[in-house]
């Protein structure tokens, strides 16, 4: 181990950065009591505020380290690190050892280029088969995403972070995670957005959302909230892949549809079912795909009102006074949108909480709006448009607030779909009917380039919303702004998420161990890898042969950046001989010896003795500190001894 190296755990020493999310930070490394080479994933140390964070994240480690399958990235170990900082104050950091994956995650594939469909069927065929696994050993992902599948280098598929999401989702999300939610929520199952129980349909639910992004390009529900995300997948339906890529047959728009049916039983019911469905689509065999008997992609209909249970204003702020799951954090971010909105534009709308035989709102004529316009009809939730009234004034008549105000329970589905009401009608009445539509008047300034703290604030300051994401650039620095997703100058609404692409530096690309190698093979290896050959020095060597290579100036198995020049050493097939002339026999003979050595050792009388062999090396065959070929004999002349 090098003098400065980080040990975690008193076994894992940690090596380069080698990757970075929302939640973590992914290193190489080195468990020093095994001497295999692994990767260590260190959690912020935020997460582990819960007191029984540390006993239920192992215990959920433990159960993935179980589990042994190409298809699955093994766990190793996990914990915490217990430090002491500059004023004293402990700190715990989480850590998972992971084995060490030689590819790319699929987030980032997916953010550089669209996917074949080849490769989007071969992907979602491997996380299918870990699935198949993992179910068979009780053990549910829960948080299926592409950010969680790793290509590896020759193509197959590597899911991590099995047991992981369990183990974060109960107690442990903080706050300072919010951001990290509106990702997760692109792939939420209906009954994940709703707070329900989950079992192994949410998995391939989620897989469908993964193989749809693949087809598609973009995934099926989108949003500027983790709230309007959720809320579509609980409600909206599903518009086929093929509207978005000619490429996919009719059997395959039915697979995907199928996998991403609201209610669980009328998806498939197992990854082998799926996987099945899947090749048979692949192969045009129509009579080969099994599907539940119904597939309904359709709102959801059968909603009841949550229980009254508290205050909007006091829910609002629950993101702030406890330790929240993820649901519970999705449920506190609505909460905080409803208020916000409300807060904002309750001037402009009435609501009709009379009984229709009571006292009308003010407007004496209204009209219906057509059904497709709202998206409540089907909660018993109708919406009706003061005609006399130029700003468009909204009226629902369900009982929506009373006079002690607005209640709300936000534990159950029916939660998600009121707020997303409350949300939908403070936004709609000032766009939907006025002539204009959303607000497009806020120009996307121009931030590439800035650094990302700088891009942040000028674009909060525009009033939009950012979602960071990082990508790899052989030209923007470290930190820097790559791109925005919309372009700068795109005319766009208020909160509009922009989100911001940003450099983590040249492409990463694994450093081959070149060990052993001649340099024909090492320039071949580093040629593969995308790196070039740089100089090449000699020095002595006892146990390599001459020519091949000793070392490299970067360490083997990290990750460094693509075209990086890497200086080798070679080894001459030469010792230094050391001086071992007035030494005792056994000294003199653990010094050639020695594994940086590996001489021979001969011992005879020196010349001229007539007496016995002395134990005192008097002198040696090969002149001390000067060189001799590997494995050579040196000959000790010992004292003669009268």
């Amino acid at each position: 181990m090098s003098e400065n190296a980080r040990l975690i755990a008193e076994r894992y020493e940690l090596g380069s950065l080698i990757g970075r999310g929302g939640m973590a930070e992914v290193y190489s490394g080195t468990d020093t009591r095994l001497g295999r080479t692994v990767a260590i994933k260190l959690l912020k140390a935020d997460l582990a505020a819960d007191p029984n964070f540390e006993s239920r994240f192992r215990q959920e480690a433990q159960a993935a380290a179980r589990m042994a399958h190409p298809t699955i990235v093994r766990v190793y170990d996990a914990g915490e690190e217990i430090t002491v900082d500059n004023f004293g104050v402990e700190r715990r950091m989480p850590f998972i050892v992971m084995e060490l994956v030689r590819g790319r995650v699929l987030r980032d594939l997916l953010h550089e280029r669209r996917l074949s469909m080849q490769e989007a069927l071969d992907y979602t065929d491997g996380v299918l088969t870990a699935l198949e696994f993992s179910h068979r050993a009780g053990v549910i992902h829960r948080d299926i995403k592409s950010a969680n599948v790793m290509i590896t280098e020759s193509g197959s598929v590597k899911v991590m972070d099995f047991g992981i999401a369990r183990a974060l989702g109960e107690g442990s999300m903080t706050q300072s995670h919010t951001n990290g939610i509106l990702g997760t929520a692109q792939y939420f199952s209906p009954e994940q957005a709703r707070g329900e129980t989950v079992d192994a349909r949410t998995d391939l639910y989620s897989t469908g959302v993964l193989l749809y992004e693949m087809l598609a390009g973009r995934p099926p529900f989108t949003g500027e909230s983790a709230v309007s995300v959720a809320y579509q997948h609980v409600s909206e339906p599903v518009p086929a892949p093929s509207q978005f890529n000619r490429q996919v047959s009719p059997m395959l728009d039915q697979v995907v549809l199928t996998a991403l049916a609201k209610d669980r039983s009328d998806r498939f019911q197992s990854a082998e079912q799926f996987r099945d469905a899947l090749h048979a689509a692949i192969s045009d065999q129509s009579d080969g795909i099994v599907l539940p008997p119904t597939a309904p992609i359709h709102t959801i209909t059968d909603v009841q009102a949550a229980e009254v249970s508290a205050p909007l204003s006091d829910a609002a702020n629950l993101a702030d006074t406890k330790v929240l799951d993820p649901f519970d954090q999705l449920m506190a971010e609505a909460a905080k949108e409803a208020t916000t909105a409300i807060n904002t534009a309750h001037s402009d709308f009435e609501y009709d909480t009379e009984a229709p035989q009571s006292k009308p709102v003010e407007s004496t004529d209204t009209e219906m709006l057509e059904e497709g316009d709202n998206p409540f009809a089907e909660l018993g939730v109708k919406l009706t448009k003061a005609s006399g009234d130029a700003g468009g004034t909204i009226v629902a008549d369900k009982d929506v607030k009373n006079a002690a105000g607005l209640l709300w329970g936000i534990g159950t589905g029916a939660g998600v779909l009121f707020l997303g009401l409350i949300v939908w009608l403070a936004i709609a009445g000032a766009s939907l009917f006025s002539p204009g539509g959303t607000d497009s008047g806020i120009k996307i300034a121009n931030v590439v380039g800035m650094t990302y703290d700088n891009a942040f604030t000028t674009l909060t300051a525009q009033g939009l919303l950012v979602d960071k994401q990082f990508a790899v650039s052989d030209t923007v620095l470290d930190g820097n702004v790559i791109s925005t997703d919309p372009t700068a100058g795109t005319s766009v609404g208020n909160k509009t998420t922009v989100t911001v692409y940003v450099s983590t530096g040249k492409k990463l690309v694994l450093m081959p161990d070149l060990t052993g190698m001649t340099e024909k093979d090492a320039t071949a290896a580093l040629t593969a890898a995308g790196l070039t050959l740089g100089t090449i020095t000699q020095q002595n060597s006892a146990d390599i042969a001459a020519n091949l290579v000793i070392s490299a100036d970067q360490l083997p198995n990290s990750q460094i950046p693509a075209g990086t020049i890497v200086n080798v050493v070679t080894s001459n097939g030469l010792v230094l001989v050391p001086d071992v002339r007035n030494l005792d026999i056994n000294a003199a003979t653990s010094a050639l010896t020695a594994a940086d050595v590996g001489l021979k050792v001969q011992p005879e009388m020196s010349q001229g003795c007539t007496g016995t062999l002395g134990t005192t090396v008097v002198n040696q065959s090969i002149d001390p500190n000067t060189t001799t070929a590997q494995g050579s004999t040196v000959i000790l002349f010992m004292n003669c001894v009268q």
